[in-house]
């Protein structure tokens, strides 16, 4: 489907840069038989590229798409790759290819069990791993898989799990397997989920499916052009009213003194804290802008 997407040259004044995955809010992904995407996505707004030699490359053409990526990695790119799934016929050669390059990061396609991943991490040691969960087997064992070894983030596989199910894709429909992916990394400690890919390229159709995310506590999303990026970016960062919002309650606190006053102000504190340490991390606000700092806020929750 990937092949389908305008892939526009980014724009060179908003030209982004790539942040801590841990916060990464945009995961693009490239199709990894088409070289000349490569440096197009580089200069895009995507806070992840993730170069992709699964879904969106034929069977006939993954050793080439391969050598593509170990290509770019070797000219010193630290970016993300996808890879086929544990079991399939180019599981094994991805992760030898891979193995030793400057990879940042591998999501990992189709898991279904803690050994999908803890395989994978074995031949990849010290290789943060995204499992990409897309099925209902793998839905109904997702607590385990985000407790596995080496797993480093959940993300939602939409289209196939759609496939897989039969399920539509209305916000109420999903919303049990959403609930599913954000208590399970919440459970094991990890930053929040990403999502899946909204495709097409209507802003209205993005900008309310990014909001269905951000509702059900996933932090990241799946992007299929750099166009999406931007917007993506803005949907899943502080808005300019929370801000304000925190601003004015650590003004108020303040003015009463600076204690504790009733048993709603350590949410609304550690809330707070966490809007304006992200408003720095995305740039939002200049980095000296100030933090109350009476409570740290749980280093694994990003949104509110």
């Amino acid at each position: 489907m990937y092949d389908t997407e305008p892939f526009h040259e980014p724009d060179p004044s908003a030209v982004g840069s790539r942040i801590d995955p841990v916060l990464a809010r945009s995961w693009l992904l490239v199709n990894g038989a088409q070289y000349d995407r490569f440096d197009a996505a580089s200069r895009s707004r995507a806070d992840i590229v993730i170069l992709d030699i699964e879904d969106a490359v034929a069977p006939k053409d993954k050793d080439a798409a391969r050598e593509n990526v170990v290509r770019w990695l070797a000219d010193g790119h630290s970016d993300w790759v996808r890879i086929n799934g544990f079991g399939s016929p180019w599981w094994a050669a991805d992760l030898a290819a891979l193995a030793g390059t400057s990879i940042g990061g591998i999501m990992l396609a189709m898991v279904e069990s803690v050994d999908h991943v803890t395989e994978t991490a074995r031949r990849v040691p010290g290789v943060p791993i995204v499992a990409l969960v897309e099925t209902a087997r793998g839905l109904e064992r997702i607590t385990e898989i985000a407790s596995a070894k080496g797993t480093f983030r959940l993300a939602f596989g939409i289209g196939d799990f759609r496939r897989d199910t039969g399920f539509g894709d209305l916000p109420s429909t999903l919303a049990y397997a959403r609930s599913r992916f954000t208590i399970a990394a919440k459970a094991a400690n990890l930053p929040s989920a990403i999502d899946g890919p909204t495709i097409g390229s209507s802003a209205l159709k993005l900008s309310e499916a990014t909001a269905v995310s951000s509702e059900f506590g996933m932090t990241g999303k799946i992007c299929l052009s750099p166009d999406q990026c931007g917007p993506v970016n803005e949907g899943l960062s502080p808005s300019q009213d929370e801000i304000k919002w925190a601003r004015e309650f650590f003004a108020e606190f303040e003015a009463d003194g600076g204690e504790i006053r009733n048993g709603s102000d350590l949410p609304r504190i550690a809330r707070g804290t966490k809007i304006l340490e992200l408003a720095r991390a995305y740039k939002i606000v200049p980095d000296d802008f100030a933090v109350n700092d009476h409570m740290p806020a749980p280093t694994d929750t990003y949104h509110f």
